[in-house]
């Protein structure tokens, strides 16, 4: 069974594919790398059929930005060798996810279109759930429906079935609304 995962993009690197025309497109590619501002999808187990769901948080609101499925995951200073001919021009085309150190590349099937405009509604942010190798946790500082930090959304973390679920609600919403 697949699992689900949230990595969470900082505002400057939203406003910087905004600012580059990337609205709308669907990723191919992600980029993890070894410290806590670019995380490792390995460390965190993410592997071949699992889908990633990048958020963003931005005044006192969690905006899912996209979802893309995993279909394999390469070393970063391998992927020129390892990727074929049709891969590598996804890495020149996303390179603003590059930024930072980085020591590994998510490639799979066009993602969700990105979208930074529709926040998942308060009365569900009460109820998102992650999974860990010690149990399971509510996403912490929501009062009143508000994420008042972004905290515990800093890293890769595994989410709930049923939290994952929400999340590809309000995606497959925001595809009937389109």
């Amino acid at each position: 069974m697949a699992n689900s995962y949230t990595v969470l993009w900082t505002n400057d690197l939203c406003r910087e594919l905004i600012r580059g025309g990337f609205t709308g497109q669907r990723p191919t590619v992600l980029f993890g790398g070894p410290h806590q501002s670019r995380p490792s999808f390995r460390r965190a187990g993410v592997a071949s059929g699992d889908r990633i769901f990048a958020v963003r948080a931005r005044r006192t609101a969690l905006y899912p930005v996209c979802s893309m499925e995993v279909q394999r995951i390469v070393d970063y200073d391998r992927a020129g060798a390892e990727l074929a001919d049709e891969d590598y021009p996804k890495l020149i085309h996303w390179r603003p996810l590059k930024s930072g150190c980085l020591s590994e590349v998510v490639l799979g099937p066009p993602g969700s279109p990105l979208r930074f405009d529709r926040p998942l509604p308060g009365c569900q942010l009460e109820h998102l759930t992650f999974i860990s190798r010690r149990g399971e946790r509510k996403l912490k500082y929501v009062e009143g429906g508000r994420l008042l930090r972004a905290l515990s959304l800093q890293g890769i973390y595994q989410l709930a079935p049923e939290s994952a679920d929400v999340i590809d609600r309000h995606f497959a919403s925001e595809e009937a609304v389109a």
